[in-house]
């Protein structure tokens, strides 16, 4: 009953709120970055909040359909969510390249040579490109929703390219890039045991 009562809730919210509240961490970094509110490093700071942004709107995509699995269905603003994490990826990769790089183009070829970390975050960012230009009805009547759906299975490859690059690029192991690993290595770890063919009754045991 709990969970229907949610359901209606949902149903309620028009996807434009969630692309408004989804873009007011956007609107704090943009406010922060003119009162100088990013600390002594403002470029790595906002690199940062970009890139967490991203990830944290691709952890919510991936908790769609294991919400769904327990009978609470948001799956309305899934493509919201993943549009989202790819305005954030972007504008992460833009203020990397033009803020941090300076559009130095010999020295970010060179960065994406030596540092790998950098590589598996660029990986994320290009498999999410497809991903953002499919995100339409007009592509999944195109495509066909077999094909649509193998398509837009890259949004795990990306979740888990953004996860490991956070981890790596920190190098010190704190807490919080642990955290966010091992979310999105359960989140992952729940698909894979669905498709082996987990019963449902264990998966709302486990999983509810």
């Amino acid at each position: 009953m709990r969970v229907d009562r949610l359901n209606a809730l949902a149903r309620r919210v028009p996807v434009p709120v969630i692309w408004a509240l989804g873009l007011l961490p956007l609107t704090w970094l943009v406010w922060l970055t003119i009162t100088d509110g990013l600390g002594p490093d403002p470029v790595k700071e906002l690199e940062h909040q970009l890139g967490l942004r991203s990830l944290q709107f691709l952890v919510a995509v991936l908790c769609v359909s294991p919400l769904r699995w327990v009978g609470l269905n948001l799956l309305r603003f899934r493509r919201a969510l993943g549009l989202l994490a790819f305005v954030y990826a972007v504008l992460h990769v833009l203020v990397w390249a033009g803020l941090d790089m300076g559009l130095r183009w010999d020295e970010i070829a060179r960065d994406l040579v030596k540092r790998w970390y950098i590589v598996i975050g660029m990986v994320g960012f290009v498999v999410m490109v497809p991903l953002a230009m499919t995100s339409t009805n007009a592509a999944i009547r195109r495509m066909g929703a077999a094909r649509w759906r193998s398509l837009h299975r890259l949004v795990y490859l990306a979740a888990a390219a953004g996860a490991v690059h956070w981890v790596v690029l920190v190098k010190a192991w704190p807490a919080e890039p642990l955290i966010y690993a091992g979310v999105v290595a359960g989140l992952l770890a729940m698909r894979w045991l669905r498709g082996r063919g987990i019963p449902p009754q264990l998966a709302r045991r486990v999983w509810g």
